[in-house]
């Protein structure tokens, strides 16, 4: 296994988990839903491929590690992870349903969620989409194209989320947080954002602004932004856009068991395996392109360089669990008080 990216701690740890799991049985471990995973007709299922592997492989012992931490960590700050103890309907919008092949993605935005949503289209299109980047980013988009968990009855919530192969894409939380500024409030075609949050964060976080600053909203600084994210007010407020709200609040890891967390730093060697597991792999890859424009680890940095340490250590608070969670470090570049 190429040991990259190694901002991902966890990666450090799987040669020297390898030689334990082969000792072992040849299963990964007992099936969690604690009967036998039906096979749908003719085909092994996602989960049975996951758990009961026919060939055991490094790829599947880092998901069992990434599960454990998720695991561990959700026991370990169990007052802060399991608030609420019983999910609402309005809990599962983020959760798509793939019928034919068994498989429920939470989807995050700002981790590559618009080709993961154009993926899922070709998987529940019946046919009707062949190659994922044929899909328009906005229709990929379109809430009507994918059928999510929460349009189901209760009986059949919990009949897929014990039988379904559950995955969902994380990436570092600063790096996302940054990605979602620069997506959202530098470009200038997101009006609605800019109208919606952006003359909020304005008015609240900018003394003496112009009447156009506080009519436009159109040019809020990264340093505002983290002031709005920290501020109390807004947190009573509502709930954070989904475009910086904590994976953990979006798709309930500490309430949901995911059998595969994939993330954006491995995306397209975690995004194939999860499509060799539905048994599309042959025909079907995860859509990759080099964008110039991605945000990336230096460019976070430069960011963060204009923030307190006050403002840094109570952001990272917020954001604290998705840290811990999917075991990425603090970064080098934060001043924590």
């Amino acid at each position: 296994m190429e040991m990259r990216h190694m901002k991902d701690p966890l990666l450090r740890k799987v040669l020297s988990s390898i030689l334990y799991f082969r000792s072992s049985a040849p299963v990964m471990r007992r099936n969690p839903f604690g009967m036998d995973i039906c096979c749908r007709k003719g085909s092994r299922s996602p989960l049975q491929e996951l758990y009961n592997p026919t060939q055991l492989s490094n790829t599947a012992i880092l998901h069992q590690i990434r599960r454990d931490q998720v695991t561990d960590t959700c026991r370990a700050n169990s007052v802060l992870s399991r608030k609420r103890r019983v999910l609402t309907p309005n809990d599962l919008k983020h959760l798509v349903v793939d019928e034919d092949h068994e498989m429920i993605y939470c989807y995050v935005p700002k981790v590559a969620c618009t080709n993961w949503k154009r993926v899922m289209m070709v998987l529940t299109g019946r046919g009707k989409y062949s190659d994922p980047m044929e899909i328009p980013a906005n229709e990929a988009h379109v809430s009507s194209n994918l059928k999510t968990l929460n349009q189901y009855s209760i009986p059949e919530i919990n009949h897929r989320l014990k039988n379904y192969m559950k995955f969902l894409f994380v990436r570092e939380p600063f790096e996302r947080l940054v990605s979602a500024y620069r997506n959202k409030f530098t470009q200038k075609y997101n009006t609605s954002f800019h109208k919606r949050y952006g003359t909020k964060i304005v008015r609240r976080q900018r003394k003496n602004a112009t009447q156009e600053a506080l009519r436009k909203g159109d040019d809020v600084k990264f340093e505002e932004f983290v002031a709005y994210l920290i501020d109390p007010h807004t947190q009573r407020e509502e709930p954070f856009n989904e475009h910086w709200q904590t994976v953990y609040s979006l798709c309930h890891p500490c309430h949901i068991h995911y059998d595969l967390i994939g993330k954006y730093e491995t995306l397209e060697e975690d995004s194939n395996y999860i499509l060799q597991l539905a048994g599309v792999g042959n025909y079907l890859k995860f859509p990759t392109y080099a964008k110039s424009t991605r945000t990336t680890d230096e460019m976070t940095t430069e960011f963060f360089q204009n923030i307190s340490s006050e403002h840094q250590t109570q952001l990272y608070e917020v954001y604290k669990l998705d840290f811990l969670m999917f075991n990425y470090s603090v970064p080098s570049y934060l001043k924590l008080e």
